[in-house]
């Protein structure tokens, strides 16, 4: 089979070799990647969420409706651009760009496809690798903080200021998550670089136990199912959408950080939302499920993760986890607060911590004999099993009823309306019956019935 068939994953050697026209086309096409998928992404979105609420969505402008993004985008720019009195000019113009650009640059480092041949140039479907891409990704999500929180502070008002500092708070509590996360990636992988992470997902693993070996799948979303779930969930908060679209605060009725934007400027903060969310579903599709790497069945066919082919299974990769988030949104209720900051940190991080310790001393035995790793491994399981079940169970304190709180009243209480709901006659109201005395009519003989 010719070589130009065959799949071949890119490593560090194969960047920094190409032109520059090369990579000034590679740069182009991730940034039309970001802004194609947005656009097709609000489309997406408001189609998906239309057919969960039994209603058309946009259908009117262009086929299917594929056009009314484009629209809104012409509209918003025709508009009129509002500069509050109190604002600092310089960061509420700069702003905004810092969050597009910060999930734009996130593209760079995510791989599209394998080596392929371009024009004659031997050249992997990426932008750039580095030996730590991954940190690089979590420095661009986090970078992103800055965008929202200058945002509020140069708005001059104490709305935006409020949803600013709400959402840098949140953006900040998920990020730890959404680091150790990737910690069991680097560990398993042991590597930072994504396309070195793609490749250790290209075939299954080989799992001891009891002295059999048991294969088992490549996808670091199956191997490494605790992690997979919180990053995913990390992802949905530090892209503050919904469930945890909390800069929209209810009680406020207004747009949190963003309430004074308008025109292109807010047009940029919602394209920033949206790239984010396509960019981080890309880093999800890298990380845990095998990058351009075709699932099974397909690969059954040789040539699957071959030439151009892979950049297909990527973007139906990108467009499933796309749907998922559009799925939350149009299924679940807005948390409190209070409610998503104690998700983040009593639930998210111990459960990774915990997680993380397990599977740092699942990778220490791996040299051991099997003897050994059954005795590592079923001692700490019984005691936790043992301590489970004789754990001290907390009852509920009985609930004390009606009367006997009524009772329990502090003498100088208020008064209490009727407990049965029967409202007695005022006292000031003085009631005279009149009492009539039966009247004895004695009946004549001539009496007759009226």
């Amino acid at each position: 089979m010719s070589p130009s068939y065959l799949a071949q994953d890119p490593t560090l050697a194969d960047f920094g070799r190409d032109p520059w026209w090369l990579v000034l086309g590679k740069i182009v096409f991730a940034f039309a990647f970001g802004l194609l998928a947005t656009l097709l992404g609000v489309w997406f979105e408001r189609r998906v969420v239309g057919y969960m609420q039994v209603r058309p969505g946009p259908n009117q402008v262009g086929p299917f409706g594929l056009l009314q993004t484009l629209a809104d985008g012409l509209k918003m720019a025709f508009k009129e651009d509002i500069l509050p009195k109190a604002a600092d000019k310089v960061v509420y113009f700069f702003a905004p760009t810092i969050s597009v650009i910060c999930a734009v640059t996130a593209l760079s480092v995510v791989p599209f496809g394998p080596m392929v041949s371009i024009f004659g140039h031997h050249t992997p479907l990426q932008v750039t690798d580095v030996p730590v891409a991954v940190l690089l990704l979590l420095a661009c999500s986090s970078m992103g903080v800055y965008g929202i929180v200058l945002g509020g502070w140069a708005s001059g008002s104490t709305y935006p200021l409020l949803g600013g500092l709400r959402s840098s708070a949140q953006m900040i509590s998920y990020e730890v998550a959404m680091g150790l996360s990737i910690v069991a990636v680097f560990m398993t992988a042991g590597t930072m670089s994504t396309s070195g992470i793609v490749a250790k997902q290209a075939h299954g693993t080989q799992l001891s136990i009891g002295g059999f070996d048991l294969p088992a799948p490549g996808w670091y979303a199956i191997l490494l199912l605790p992690s997979f779930i919180i990053f995913f969930i990390a992802t949905v908060g530090e892209t503050n959408r919904a469930p945890f679209d909390l800069p929209e605060a209810e009680s406020e009725l207004v747009a949190g950080f963003m309430t004074e934007y308008s025109s292109l400027k807010f047009a940029l903060f919602m394209l920033s939302e949206y790239v984010a969310m396509v960019t981080m579903s890309a880093v999800t599709t890298t990380l845990f499920l095998g990058g351009w790497r075709a699932p099974w069945p397909i690969t059954i066919w040789d040539g699957a993760n071959s030439g151009w082919w892979p950049m297909l299974w990527f973007f139906g990769k990108v467009i499933a986890l796309v749907f998922v988030f559009v799925w939350l949104r149009g299924t679940l209720p807005r948390l409190r607060y209070d409610q998503f900051m104690r998700l983040g940190w009593k639930v998210l991080l111990p459960i990774n911590l915990v997680w993380i310790l397990v599977l740092s001393g699942l990778r220490s035995i791996e040299d051991w004999d099997t003897r050994g790793k059954v005795i590592a491994v079923g001692i700490p399981a019984g005691i936790l099993l043992i301590a489970t079940i004789f754990w001290p169970s907390r009852k509920p304190k009985p609930q004390p009823t009606t009367q006997e709180q009524v009772d329990n009243r502090p003498h100088g209480s208020f008064p209490l309306p009727p407990m049965d709901l029967q409202v007695p006659p005022s006292p000031r109201i003085t009631r005279v019956v009149a009492e009539r005395e039966p009247a004895n009519i004695v009946a004549g003989s001539d009496s007759r019935e009226v």
